[in-house]
């Protein structure tokens, strides 16, 4: 199954859903693989995001933000958006057929907000991939 996580700027939420689909994957030899994209692609990954994945030991250190394509949609089984409310002009939900998360923005947030934000992804991952 290949899964793909999308949400604005690819430079958070999506990019640790990744990261714990592809580390859970590896660890217990699951037969799906997880990309991450954005619809308006940022520059760099949050420096928090990155940490917080740290503190749990899975590194994000490789991921560089990534801005959705025509091809990433076609190939995905499944694509989950991350939340950005219905209103945000760049929404990925306005764009792409999808199942959406709802999760908070850690954009600008301090570590304790963002590890709030990873262990909602984390729970949500586990549950999808049935490791509960």
């Amino acid at each position: 199954m290949k899964i793909l996580f999308v949400c604005v700027h690819n430079a958070g939420r999506s990019q640790m859903a990744e990261a714990f689909v592809n580390y859970y994957a590896k660890s217990y030899s699951l037969p799906v693989t997880a990309k991450s994209a954005g619809t308006v692609s940022g520059k760099s990954l949050n420096p928090v995001a990155v940490q917080a994945m740290d503190q749990v030991g899975i590194s994000m250190a490789n991921q560089l933000p990534k801005l959705i394509t025509k091809e990433m949609v076609d190939e995905a089984d499944l694509i989950i958006t991350m939340g950005c409310g219905v209103d945000a002009e760049s929404c990925p939900a306005k764009f792409v057929a999808s199942v959406d998360w709802g999760l908070d923005d850690p954009a600008g947030q301090g570590i304790e907000a963002v590890r709030v934000v990873r262990e909602q992804i984390d729970l949500r991952v586990r549950e999808m991939l049935s490791l509960d």
